[in-house]
């Protein structure tokens, strides 16, 4: 069990890592997510592919592995203390890990495609761009941060329920994760960052705490 909350302690400080460094990436070194052109898309996925291929695989893939290592290790923590809650937060962490997985894999290797054929046929990768884009996003947060939110949201209702994490900790958790409920409201989306930097925090206090030893005991 002591093993398997340090490897979970390691993977949420991955996590906040890997949000960190997509947040200055994204803002002040690839401007990928400001273009609304499509050619310019490509042209900048043609210039910047390695970067792409990196952050994208850092930021979902490897991500969304950490996330089912967390996962395991917060069912582990908390089953006892509100099993049903806990059972229902693990299969959601599994499923959204799966999704962001699958939308690393389908950006990387569909930019690959794409840009091997972009020389030879710009109209067509354009149009297999279009499609292999939205099937990425859709997979990640495409309708707003519905799995993630609603998985931070569980997780911190066991961890009240069985007081196993600090109460300060439970109590952002509730807020990050209703947060992440509210971004997928059309008129909402935009709370989609607001989730992702509190959720930034949230996984730094998941680290420390799991990585503490300990932090087996806390006041409820």
């Amino acid at each position: 069990m002591k093993k398997l909350q340090k490897w979970g302690g390691a993977a949420a400080l991955y996590q906040a890592a890997a949000y960190l460094a997509a947040i200055v990436f994204f803002l002040f070194i690839a401007n990928y997510p400001s273009i609304t052109d499509p050619h310019e898309k490509l042209a900048f996925l043609l210039e910047n592919q390695l970067g792409m291929y990196g952050m994208y695989t850092a930021a979902y893939v490897v991500f969304g592995l950490a996330l089912v290592v967390l996962n395991l290790a917060l069912y582990d923590r908390l089953k006892t203390g509100s099993p049903a809650v806990m059972q229902t937060a693990a299969a959601l962490g599994l499923i959204w890990a799966g999704t962001l997985i699958a939308s690393g894999m389908v950006f990387t290797m569909g930019m690959k495609t794409v840009l091997d054929l972009y020389p030879k046929d710009a109209g067509q990768a354009l149009t297999i761009w279009l499609t292999i884009e939205s099937v990425s996003s859709g997979l990640s947060s495409g309708n707003g941060e519905i799995l993630g939110g609603l998985w931070t949201l569980l997780v911190s209702l066991a961890a009240l329920r069985s007081a196993r994490l600090p109460k300060a900790l439970n109590y952002l958790g509730l807020a990050v994760g209703f947060v992440g409920l509210l971004s997928a409201v059309p008129p909402l989306n935009d709370l989609t960052a607001v989730f992702g930097l509190t959720q930034l925090v949230w996984f730094i206090g998941l680290g420390i705490t799991l990585l503490q030893k300990n932090s087996n005991v806390f006041d409820s």
